[in-house]
């Protein structure tokens, strides 16, 4: 058996420790040094000074932030849909198609509501003779001739409007022409505008004082009226049109498809194209670094040589779910956006739902642009 000098045992154990008491007071004694190197290393450019003793200013970040975007219209994407139900009779938009507010972009089967307007025409036609059958003075006749001259005003405006929706059938089928089509607008707005002020003149003369209740044949005609009103009503509501002067984007509706009010059956996309816009989802952490007015620059991945300068119009007053970066089913751990709407100077080649970069500029540096 091997046998243990313990002599030997002891001085070794001996010098081990010797070994540790100086490792330790090694690193006590060059600790602060590398503490000292450590703290001026990581003040960087924080209060550091160059070889000459002169301090060196903090690395400022190129941006004071960045964000996803996406390229709009001025007037944003509009999708529009019917009012009613109804079969799709005819698409008389196209695309690419700069129109004016009130053209047609779809028509709707109109055969049902054409026929309650004959019908209702009638009944308002056999009211009015009985009407006139009884005798009236003073505020009453006033109020008679007012109220026959709104329904005259009335029946203009349908008539102008049947013949604006010919005209514009008329073009497009190389038939008719645009000075046609403008003289029809021209009419159809007088036609309004005459309405609007027989409406006004009817109103000032049902607040005169000492105005008679109507007789039972006047409210007769009223009613009459009215029915007239809405079979009208519902043959414009067979009719899509432009909701303001633009261009027609994407074109969803088919002839013989039945057309629906609801957002998922979009007929037409629409937009404003004299101006862009690009709608930028700014992450939290960077909320407090842009404003409005601030300056900004746009890069495209189709003009990767380009960048496209524009100003923040507008910023939401609350946070949101992404709609650009995210693709799938929300998760619990997903970043709250602020949206920003940028409006891009002059009229940039970028095109409407192109994905875009967009980078806030620092004040000091957006002043000098």
């Amino acid at each position: 058996m091997l046998k243990v000098n313990p002599t030997v045992v002891t001085l070794g154990i001996a010098g081990i420790l010797a070994i540790a008491v100086g490792f330790y007071v090694n690193s006590v004694s060059w600790g602060p040094v590398a503490e000292e190197k450590t703290t001026q290393a990581t003040a960087g450019t924080d209060g550091a000074k160059s070889k000459n003793g002169a301090p060196v200013a903090a690395i400022k970040p190129t941006w004071a932030a960045s964000a996803t975007g996406r390229v709009e219209p001025k007037s944003g994407e509009v999708r529009i849909t019917a009012e009613v139900p109804g079969r799709i009779v005819d698409v008389a938009a196209g695309l690419n198609d700069g129109l004016k507010t009130g053209d047609l972009l779809v028509r709707l089967d109109d055969d049902d509501a054409l026929t309650k307007v004959a019908g209702a025409f009638a009944e308002a036609q056999v009211r009015v003779r009985e009407r006139n059958e009884e005798d009236a003075r003073g505020l009453q006749l006033e109020r008679r001739n007012a109220e026959d001259d709104v329904a005259s005003a009335q029946r203009a405006v349908f008539g102008a409007q049947q013949e604006f929706d010919d005209a514009l059938d008329k073009k497009r089928n190389s038939s008719g022409s645009d000075d046609v089509v403008e003289k029809a607008r021209t009419k159809l707005v007088d036609a309004n505008k005459k309405l609007a002020d027989e409406r006004a003149d009817l109103a000032a003369v049902n607040a005169k004082s000492g105005m008679p209740l109507p007789t039972r044949l006047e409210a007769a005609l009223s009613v009459a009226r009215a029915e007239l009103t809405g079979a009208e009503l519902g043959v414009e509501h067979t009719r899509v049109r432009a909701p303001f002067n633009g261009t027609v984007l994407n074109v969803m509706a088919k002839e013989g498809e039945v057309a629906a009010p609801s957002p998922e059956n979009t007929l037409v996309v629409f937009g404003d194209l004299s101006a862009m816009k690009v709608r930028a989802e700014v992450e939290e952490r960077d909320a407090a670094k842009i404003h409005v007015g601030q300056r900004v620059v746009v890069r495209a991945d189709a003009y990767p040589d380009q960048d496209f300068e524009g100003r923040v119009g507008s910023i939401a007053q609350s946070l949101s779910q992404p709609n650009i970066v995210s693709r799938g089913p929300r998760r619990p751990n997903d970043v709250e956006v602020l949206e920003a709407m940028v409006d891009l100077d002059g009229l940039p080649p970028l095109l409407t739902g192109m994905r875009v970069d967009v980078f806030f500029k620092h004040d000091a540096t957006a002043s000098t642009k």
